[in-house]
């Protein structure tokens, strides 16, 4: 009875830990990184008065390679973290180029396919006003 009742519980952990997977969870856009301007996260803005500049915007695609895939399974995808810190570096430099103060309202997509992958990152790029 112990060994029905041990392997039932073994067979539950690992059906839980299964399903567990199947749900990762995002990793953030950040580290904490430290920018030369501010960078405001999506539904996040400055606490001072700004003025808008324009949408900035870095995106990709790439064709998933044999490492990312194996039996027609996606075996992992996405960016990590410190990967999200230097696409968020280029939109700062981007940002700066057009005399930006901050980016406010970034915004981080990622999309896959069977046989492809791809993001796009945007702020829009602010100016400080007063001061």
């Amino acid at each position: 009875m112990f060994s029905k009742i041990f392997s039932g519980k073994v067979l539950f952990l690992f059906l839980l830990l299964l399903i567990s997977a199947c749900f990762r969870p995002n990793i953030p856009i950040s580290t904490g990184t430290v920018y030369p301007i501010d960078v405001f996260m999506e539904n996040q803005q400055p606490d001072r008065p700004y003025s808008e500049i324009e949408w900035v915007e870095i995106s990709r695609e790439d064709t998933l390679t044999d490492r990312q895939k194996a039996n027609g399974r996606m075996l992992y995808r996405g960016n990590s973290a410190e990967t999200k810190d230097l696409l968020t570096a280029q939109l700062v430099l981007k940002a700066q180029k057009l005399g930006a103060d901050a980016l406010m309202n970034v915004q981080y997509r990622y999309y896959t396919s069977a046989t492809k992958e791809g993001y796009i990152l945007k702020g829009l790029a602010v100016r400080y006003r007063g001061d």
